[in-house]
């Protein structure tokens, strides 16, 4: 199970970032997780939204460059070492982790929650649901 994931090329000067949220807040589109890593030239920002495919219409229409790429969403225990927990789960089945960010829920401020970006989702998801962590859906993302 995996959720879209938009990756925004944006060029990195001041208001870059305003203007393309902007694109998202004037169509209501739900912004539920956001991650920016910048370069000297251009940054790239990964969003995770509740209607990926009306979101990166409308980006490419407003003239930004985006891709979109399959991540897992996961509920991790907000206790010490949760992270850790999940972590080791990977590690053990020889899942490489390309990136992670974290993001809240609304609802449940009794777990954590990370997407990650791994070379497998399919044998990630495996694992981690084998050890009992929650893999989310779409849907599971959009209403937390």
């Amino acid at each position: 199970m995996f959720i879209n994931q938009i990756s925004i090329f944006l060029e990195n000067k001041p208001g870059a970032l305003n203007a393309m949220t902007k694109v998202l807040a004037e169509n209501n589109i739900d912004l539920r997780a956001m991650f920016l890593a910048e370069a000297a030239e251009f940054g790239i920002v990964r969003i995770i939204v509740d209607n990926c495919y009306s979101a990166s219409v409308l980006l490419r229409d407003a003239g930004y460059v985006c891709s979109i790429t399959p991540v897992l969403g996961v509920q991790i225990p907000d206790a010490p070492g949760g992270l850790n927990e999940v972590l080791n789960d990977l590690t053990e089945a020889n899942i490489n982790i390309e990136y992670m960010y974290a993001f809240l829920g609304r609802k449940n401020a009794r777990h954590a929650y990370m997407i990650f970006r791994v070379n497998d989702n399919g044998a990630a998801t495996a694992a981690l649901s084998a050890k009992g962590i929650k893999v989310l859906s779409p849907d599971a993302v959009c209403n937390l």
